[in-house]
C-alpha cells in the first residue's frame, strides 16, 4: 500500500515531554497508533493508503514531506553533557541558541560541536560548528546549488547565528558563488559581532558511540537511550515516558538523526522506575552496535531489508563494526554521506525502469573511515547484492588495521611541524589576537598586512577598543 506521511518540526531536536505528548495526542486523532523519527530530529507521522488527516495546531509546524521552505535544525544538544564535548558548550548554551530561531527555515541548518560524532558537522546548507573560542563558531557553507563546502571567513557570535542564517537565506536572490561574496553581503545587511578565524578547524577522530540503555553520567544522573529497529514507536508507550518525564522533573527529551530518543538527567533514586516501565512494555534496549550504527532512507522498506540482510550476515560471521557506521542511499534522493561506509543504490538502466531487474549497488568509504574528512573512495561498483557482505566484511578489516594510525597507510607520513616564535598583537582588554599572517577580513584587511600598517581608525573586531590599545606579544606557531 502507498505510504504517506508529514513531518513535525523540532527544533534542534530536543522539546518538553509536554510538547512530545501534545504531538502524540496530534498523531492520535489522525487515527495513528505510532510516530516515526526522521533523519534530521524531526517526527513523522506515517499512514498507509490515505494521507494522514493532521489537526493544524499553531505550536507546531507540520508539513508534508513534498514541501518545499521548511527544514528543520539540527544540532547536538543530544550529545551534551553525556558524550565528549566542547567545555564551554553545556545543554543550556544550546536551548539559548535555539531560542533565537524562530523563523521558519528553507535552508537544512546544523548546530554542532566538534568534539561528538553522534550528530553529523557537515549535512546542513549552513553548518555551525563550535570554536575553542567560547561563544564562537565556525560556518561552513554549501548553499543548494554549490558543489562544494567552503568555511566562512570569520567566527560568528552565538548570539548572532540566527540572525547571519535568517541574512544569508534572504540573500539566496543575489545568487552567491563564494564565501567571500556571502561575507561581503552579509557584512553589509547587518551588523554582527564577528571574531577574526585564528585557527584551522580541527575535527578529532573518536568512534562512534553506543547510544541505547540506561547509562551512567556523573555521580548521581543516568541518560536513557531508546531504539527501534522498525522505527516504529507506539504511541501509547510514549505518552507514559512522557508522564514518567514529568514525575522526574525531566525537562527535555531529544532525537537523533539515527532514529533514536535520548532521555538525560534520570535521577538515580528513580531509576528502577524506568527499569521498571521499560520491563512492563517489553522494550528491549540492548540492541547489538551492528542494529544501531546504520543511516537509511525514511520510511523505505527497501533499504531496511538489505540493512537487516547485511547485518545477519554480520551476525554470523562475528564481525564487530564497533566505531563504523554505515549508510543506505537511493538513486532518487540527492545525499549529503555521514557515515563511515556508504551503500549506494543504482537507477536501473534507461529505458527499462518497469522491468523486474536486479538492483546493483556501488560500496564507498570516507577517507580514514571518517566521515568528517568529506571524501568519499569508491571501493567496488555495479555490484549485486549477494557480493555486498563480504566486501563489507572487507571493508570493517581494512577500518580495524588503520585505526590509531595517524595517516591513512597510502599517504606519506607528514614530516614533523617547525615551531616558530612570532609577534602578534593582542588587544589589553579582551584578549583578541590581531594575527599579520590573517590580517582581519571584518575590517577588509588582507592577509600579510603588518600591525604597523594598519589605519589609524582600526579597532578591536570583539570590543572595538582603539589600535592603541593592542599590546605586542610573542607567540609560538607550528608551520604548516
Amino acid at each position: 500500500m502507498k505510504q504517506t506521511f508529514s513531518r513535525v518540526i523540532v527544533r534542534g531536536g530536543v522539546l518538553s515531554p509536554a510538547e512530545l505528548k501534545q504531538i502524540l495526542e496530534l498523531a492520535e486523532s489522525a487515527g495513528l497508533n505510532t510516530i516515526s523519527l526522521g533523519s534530521r530530529q524531526d517526527i513523522l507521522f506515517i499512514g498507509e493508503g490515505e494521507e494522514v488527516d493532521v489537526l493544524e495546531k499553531e505550536k507546531f509546524q507540520i508539513i508534508s514531506p513534498d514541501q518545499e521552505g521548511a527544514e528543520n535544525i539540527v544540532s547536538s544538544y543530544v550529545s551534551a553533557d553525556i558524550f565528549p564535548n566542547t567545555p564551554w558548550l553545556t545543554g543550556d548554551r544550546y536551548l539559548y541558541i535555539l531560542e533565537q530561531f524562530r523563523q521558519k527555515s528553507g535552508l537544512k541548518i546544523n548546530i554542532t560541536d566538534p568534539r561528538q560524532r553522534l550528530v553529523p558537522l557537515f549535512t546542513g546548507h549552513l553548518n555551525f560548528i563550535a570554536s575553542e573560542h567560547e561563544d564562537y563558531w565556525y560556518l561552513y557553507v554549501r548553499l543548494p546549488e554549490w558543489e562544494k563546502t567552503e568555511m566562512y571567513p570569520a567566527l560568528i557570535y552565538s548570539w548572532d547565528l540566527a540572525k547571519v542564517a535568517t541574512t544569508i537565506e534572504e540573500l539566496l536572490l543575489e545568487e552567491p558563488d563564494s564565501t567571500d561574496m556571502l561575507f561581503e553581503l552579509v557584512n553589509d545587511a547587518v551588523d554582527t559581532n564577528n571574531r577574526t578565524v585564528d585557527q584551522s578547524l580541527e575535527v578529532p577522530f573518536y568512534p562512534f558511540p553506543y547510544y541505547e540503555g540506561i547509562n551512567r553520567v556523573g555521580a548521581d544522573s543516568y541518560w536513557l537511550g531508546l531504539y527501534w529497529r522498525n522505527n516504529k514507536y507506539y504511541i501509547d508507550f510514549l505518552k507514559v515516558l512522557c508522564d514518567l518525564c514529568a514525575d522526574c522533573k525531566i525537562g527535555k527529551i531529544s532525537i537523533t538523526p539515527w532514529k533514536s530518543i535520548i532521555i538525560k538527567g534520570i535521577p538515580e533514586k528513580q531509576k528502577l522506575e524506568w527499569e521498571k516501565l521499560l520491563g512492563k512494555h517489553g522494550i528491549n534496549v540492548r540492541h547489538s552496535m551492528l542494529e544501531l550504527n546504520w543511516h537509511l532512507p525514511v520510511n523505505n522498506k527497501s533499504a531496511l531489508d538489505l540493512k537487516e540482510y547485511l547485518v545477519n550476515n554480520f551476525n554470523k560471521n562475528d564481525i564487530s563494526t564497533y566505531g563504523l557506521t554505515f549508510g543506505i542511499t537511493d538513486y532518487t534522493k540527492k545525499a549529503y554521506y555521514f557515515t563511515s561506509i556508504v551503500i549506494e543504490k543504482n537507477a536501473p538502466p534507461f529505458g527499462l525502469e518497469t522491468l523486474n531487474i536486479r538492483s546493483t549497488y556501488n560500496l564507498l568509504y570516507a577517507k580514514n573511515f571518517d566521515p568528517n574528512t568529506q571524501e568519499f573512495i569508491v571501493h567496488v561498483q555495479e555490484v549485486d547484492k549477494e557480493e555486498l557482505p563480504n566486501l563489507l566484511i572487507e571493508l570493517s578489516k581494512m577500518y580495524f588495521d588503520q585505526l590509531g594510525n595517524e595517516q591513512n597507510k597510502s599517504e606519506k607520513p607528514a614530516p614533523a611541524k617547525e615551531i616558530r616564535i612570532t609577534e602578534a598583537y593582542q588587544c589589553k582588554n579582551c584578549l583578541t589576537i590581531y594575527d599579520p599572517k590573517y590580517g582581519d577580513q571584518t575590517q577588509h584587511i588582507p592577509a600579510e598586512t603588518p600591525f604597523e600598517n594598519l589605519p589609524i581608525e582600526y579597532v578591536c573586531p570583539v570590543c572595538d577598543a582603539p589600535k592603541a590599545d593592542f599590546i605586542k606579544k610573542k607567540f609560538t606557531r607550528q608551520l604548516d
